[in-house]
């Protein structure tokens, strides 16, 4: 059987996304949206951003239009705040940033179906000499984006309220006594600090 390369590239890039939207499952409030590095970097946030980046690179990246303006855009843009698509004010509720969330990936997924993997698009932020491109590198792009950050919301998440795995009924983790096995992690990386 052939392999579809973009079919294949666009189911990663879905699988990322309904990893990164699971993982808010059951949390308080306060608890998606509480800073959780010394960065701020937040569970929220995190889906704000991901929501801002998809409607950009497959929208006016590659010469199509967002039904929406998104409001932090234009600070994020002049400078104003340059986070301001890391966060979600308190008059974001959560369901406002996962609906936004849903329809920048319909939104990205039209344009990826409808058009071929080496339509040109032009990436303006990018330096010049990477600044053209194609919808098959912002999909590549877009994977590893939202996987990157699919690592952050997973160590968020755990870090929370132990909650760790692939996605929801795949855990893709081994069933073994987690703690036993961060303190043999806890004592090798003590044994190798004496020996240092």
């Amino acid at each position: 059987m052939a392999s579809d390369p973009k079919a294949d590239l666009h189911r990663y890039l879905r699988t990322a996304r309904d990893t990164v939207v699971w993982k808010l499952d059951g949390l308080s409030e306060y608890d998606v949206r509480r800073p959780l590095t010394p960065t701020g970097t937040n569970l929220l946030g995190l889906v704000k951003h991901l929501a801002t980046t998809e409607q950009e690179y497959f929208g006016a990246c590659m010469g199509r239009e967002f039904p929406e303006k998104l409001p932090w855009i234009e600070q994020i843009d002049t400078g104003a705040d340059p986070n301001a698509d890391m966060f979600a004010t308190a008059d974001e509720s959560r369901e406002d940033i996962l609906s936004l969330y849903r329809r920048a990936a319909e939104f990205a997924d039209t344009t990826i179906s409808e058009l071929p993997l080496d339509a040109p698009g032009v990436v303006p932020w990018w330096p010049e000499d990477r600044k053209y491109v194609t919808l098959h590198l912002l999909l590549v792009h877009m994977i590893a984006e939202t996987n990157r950050h699919a690592g952050h919301v997973d160590i968020l998440r755990e870090g929370l309220d132990g909650v760790a795995g692939l996605r929801e009924g795949v855990s893709n983790l081994p069933d073994q006594d987690w703690a036993a096995y961060r303190e043999r992690v806890e004592l090798a990386a003590r044994e190798a600090a004496d020996r240092a």
